[in-house]
Order: C-alpha cells, then sequence, then structure tokens
C-alpha cells in the first residue's frame, strides 16, 4: 500500500504519540511507521498496532511520511483513523 491512502485520508493522526493514542482507543484502520525514525519512538507504535493486528506499512523516510501528512517536518508515525 502507497501512501496514497494517508494522503487521501479525511481524518489521520500524526506523530507517535497521538498515532498510538489511536491505536489504544481502537480508531486506527492503518499505520504509517518511517524508517528511519528512531527506534524507540516507533517501538510503542508498532507493538500496539501489532498487537490488535492493525496493518503497518513501512516508509522509507520521516521526511517523506511528514511530507503525505501535508507538514513541513518528517513525522516518526501516522495513522488512517475512522
Amino acid at each position: 500500500m502507497s501512501l496514497e491512502r494517508l494522503k487521501a485520508a479525511k481524518k489521520k493522526t500524526v506523530g507517535a504519540k497521538q498515532t498510538a493514542k489511536a491505536i489504544e482507543k481502537g480508531l486506527a484502520r492503518v499505520v504509517f511507521v518511517a524508517r528511519d525514525a528512531d527506534p524507540a519512538v516507533t517501538e510503542n507504535v508498532i507493538a500496539a498496532a501489532q498487537a490488535r493486528q492493525i496493518e503497518i506499512v513501512y516508509v522509507d523516510s520521516m521526511a517523506q511520511l511528514g511530507k503525505a501528512c501535508n507538514i513541513d517536518v518528517g513525522a516518526a508515525a501516522a495513522a488512517v483513523v475512522e
């Protein structure tokens, strides 16, 4: 799955903390994680998504993920929420 789904999403979370909250609340449908992000930042997001069997899409860089979220900085994680 490409970043097109994230770009087209009406509702999304940006950042590891917001994405983790969305996963915990059961709102996240697809989680995107940047491969070059600090593992200490993304490990909770990945573990929570795996525990709830939510699809995880890995993106090459934080800059690429940030751009897909329409922000000017990099993002470690993002999610499409319902």
